[in-house]
């Protein structure tokens, strides 16, 4: 018995053993496997093709950056209905977010929040979503408004002021480039932060722009506008760093339409709008950044027109902006 007891003591001090090692080693392994990411995360991060008098990469993995941002559209019409001028203008309320976003070498998560929204005070919905690379970037923006107020001009008749609630308007911008210099210019250096431009250098660009518009006025009678447009064109951007610390972007893009598919409905009447050259597609951009040490703080604009139509019979305008102010950590 007391032989039978010690093996069985034994055994059981064995399988102990056995499941600590097992505990102590899971954490040891996955500890591992997060360093093995993150050594494999930072490679990707630092390498490419690039001009290192120019454009670097931060020496830090993480970013946090705070961020203030107000946008607002506008849709101008002019054109000649019986002989007569006519020309109208709306705009949307402003919206006004804060956000805050965390980045981890290139990976980043965000969240906003809009206090008009959270107040009752915005009743619309707008979507940005935006990405910078090196060669590659394009912005996504969304809008559903209904808060559009304004004025109507018809020549011989008084101005009639158009209330909140009476122009709804869906519209979809998509603009996307390609940079030709990667080397030495960097996008992400004036919007994203995540390159530093250490000298001055600009890059041509090609772009390609596309608009989708759905737009009721809850007129007598209803009157509806559908607009799909797709543009292709080039711009040039540039990147000017007066000295140390410092970055002022400035880039154009203009893209011609060469898709046009467009049309007013006037209850039952259904007018198509046909193509007059040059209809474009254009969007601005500008930042500027100042840094010192671990930490930035800039502006950043984006803005988009949109142009179809003609004077003599009907022209379209429509604006669409971005502001930014912002400030960050590098850690």
């Amino acid at each position: 018995m007391p032989t039978l007891s010690l093996r069985s003591m034994n055994r059981q001090l064995s399988i102990m053993l056995l499941t600590v090692m097992n505990s102590l080693c899971l954490p040891i392994s996955a500890q591992g496997i997060l360093h093995r990411v993150d050594s494999i995360l930072t490679v990707n991060y630092r390498k490419g093709d690039v001009d290192t008098a120019y454009i670097m990469r931060p020496s830090t993995k993480w970013t946090v950056t705070a961020r203030m941002n107000v946008s607002g559209a506008k849709i101008e019409a002019e054109g000649i209905d019986q002989d007569s001028h006519f020309n109208s203008e709306m705009k949307a309320d402003y919206k006004s977010t804060v956000s805050l976003r965390l980045s981890y070498l290139g990976f980043s998560l965000s969240t906003a929040l809009n206090p008009a929204k959270m107040m009752g005070k915005y009743r619309d919905f707008e979507l940005n979503f935006n990405s910078y690379g090196r060669r590659f970037g394009f912005d996504v923006i969304y809008q559903d408004a209904h808060n559009f107020t304004g004025w109507h001009d018809h020549e011989g008749m008084e101005r009639i002021e158009l209330s909140d609630g009476l122009l709804k308007v869906k519209t979809l911008n998509l603009n996307a480039f390609y940079v030709f210099n990667s080397r030495r210019f960097s996008y992400p250096a004036a919007f994203s932060q995540s390159y530093i431009q250490r000298q001055s250098a600009g890059s041509f660009l090609l772009a390609a722009s596309g608009q989708g518009q759905h737009a009721t006025l809850d007129w007598e009678p209803e009157m509806q506008l559908k607009m799909t447009n797709i543009g292709l064109g080039a711009g040039y951007g540039y990147n000017y760093v007066p000295s140390q610390g410092w970055l002022l972007h400035i880039s154009a893009l203009p893209t011609f339409i060469v898709y046009s598919n467009s049309s007013i409905t006037f209850g039952d009447m259904h007018v198509p709008l046909h193509y007059h050259f040059p209809e474009v597609i254009i969007t601005g951009r500008g930042a500027v950044v100042r840094q010192w040490g671990n930490k930035f703080l800039g502006l950043s604009m984006v803005f988009n027109f949109t142009n179809i139509g003609h004077e003599e019979s009907l022209a379209i305008h429509n604006i669409k902006w971005r502001i930014r102010t912002f400030f960050g950590l590098r850690i």
